[in-house]
C-alpha cells in the first residue's frame, strides 16, 4: 500500500513539474507593448492626455471631505481618491509638515490654482484638464489646457536652467520605450495639489513616460527636494489618450476669472 501511494504521489508530483514547465515559457516570452514609431523611431506619444483621478485635491489617499466654500455644497465637496504616492505617507520634514497643514487650513488665500498661477510639475500632470504632446527630434512640447500653460523637453540642445520658473526647466532622453524627463530650476511658489501639499526652489523631478497599449500611457515621478523633504518619493498613474472624433484643446484663460480676486481692491469705487 505504502509504494502504491508513493508512486501515485511521484506520478502526480511529475505532471505537476511537467505543467509549471510547459506554462512557464510562454508567461515569461509575453511581449511588452511596444508603442507606434515617430519618423526618427522613436516611440510616438503625439495626441491629447489626460489623467483620470482625484490627485489635483491630494496625490495621498483621502477621504471625501466638504469643500472650503459652504455655498457651493455637494458641487464644491472634495471627492475621495486612493492617492498616487507610493510606499506611504510623503516623507516630509516635522517643520515642512506643519507648514503643509497650515496651507492646508488656508488653501483660499495661498493655493496658486486660485489665482490661475502656472501648476507646476507635476500637478500640471494630474490638473483636471487635458495637455497634448507635440514631438520631434529635437524637443517635446506639452501644452496644458489649464492657464495655457506650456513645457519644452530638450532633447538635444540640453543646458541647466537659465532661471527659476514655475514649469521648470525640462531635458529628456529616451530610455529604449521609455521617454525620461528631467527637470529642475523651479521657484518655490507652486503646490502638488489642493491639499497643501508643496516643495521648495530646491525640487528636483525625474518623469517617466512608458506606453503600455495603444491609448495608455504609465506615468511616473520620482520626487526629491531635500529642504523639504527627508528622503525622495515617488508617485505614478495611467496617463488616458483622448479619442473622440476632433479631440482637441479648449482655451482655458483663466487669467481674466481671477483679475477681480487678484485686483478688484484696486478698481475705483
Amino acid at each position: 500500500m505504502r509504494n502504491h501511494f508513493g508512486s501515485l504521489t511521484i506520478v502526480t508530483a511529475t505532471v505537476a513539474l511537467g505543467l509549471l514547465l510547459a506554462v512557464a515559457p510562454v508567461t515569461s516570452q509575453t511581449p511588452a507593448f511596444k508603442a507606434p514609431r515617430t519618423s526618427d523611431g522613436k516611440p510616438n506619444f503625439n495626441g491629447i492626455w489626460q489623467a483620470l483621478n482625484t490627485a489635483y485635491w491630494d496625490i495621498e489617499a483621502h477621504a471625501a471631505a466638504p469643500g472650503p466654500v459652504l455655498e457651493l455644497g455637494a458641487s464644491g465637496a472634495a471627492p475621495g481618491g486612493l492617492g498616487i504616492v507610493e510606499g506611504g505617507p510623503i516623507p516630509y520634514k516635522p517643520e515642512a509638515l506643519a507648514k503643509k497643514k497650515e496651507n492646508a487650513a488656508n488653501r483660499l488665500k495661498l493655493d496658486p490654482e486660485i489665482k490661475c498661477y502656472l501648476p507646476g510639475v507635476p500637478r500640471a500632470m494630474y490638473m483636471p484638464f487635458p495637455f497634448q504632446i507635440i514631438q520631434n527630434q529635437k524637443y517635446i512640447m506639452m501644452i496644458h489646457e489649464y492657464a495655457g500653460a506650456v513645457r519644452t523637453i530638450y532633447m538635444d540642445d540640453q543646458k541647466e536652467a537659465p532661471a527659476d520658473s514655475w514649469m521648470g526647466w525640462s531635458n529628456g532622453r529616451w530610455e529604449g520605450e521609455t521617454l525620461v524627463v528631467d527637470t529642475t530650476g523651479f521657484n518655490d511658489q507652486s503646490w502638488f495639489d489642493r491639499a497643501g501639499n508643496f516643495h521648495s526652489d530646491a525640487l528636483h523631478v525625474v518623469e517617466r513616460f512608458t506606453a503600455r497599449s495603444p491609448d495608455t500611457l504609465m506615468y511616473e515621478a520620482t520626487i526629491e527636494d531635500p529642504k523639504v523633504f527627508t528622503r525622495p518619493w515617488k508617485m505614478s498613474m495611467p496617463l488616458y489618450r483622448h479619442v473622440e472624433r476632433n479631440a482637441q484643446l479648449v482655451e482655458f484663460r483663466c487669467v481674466e476669472f481671477a483679475e477681480d480676486l487678484i485686483y478688484g481692491h484696486l478698481r475705483k469705487q
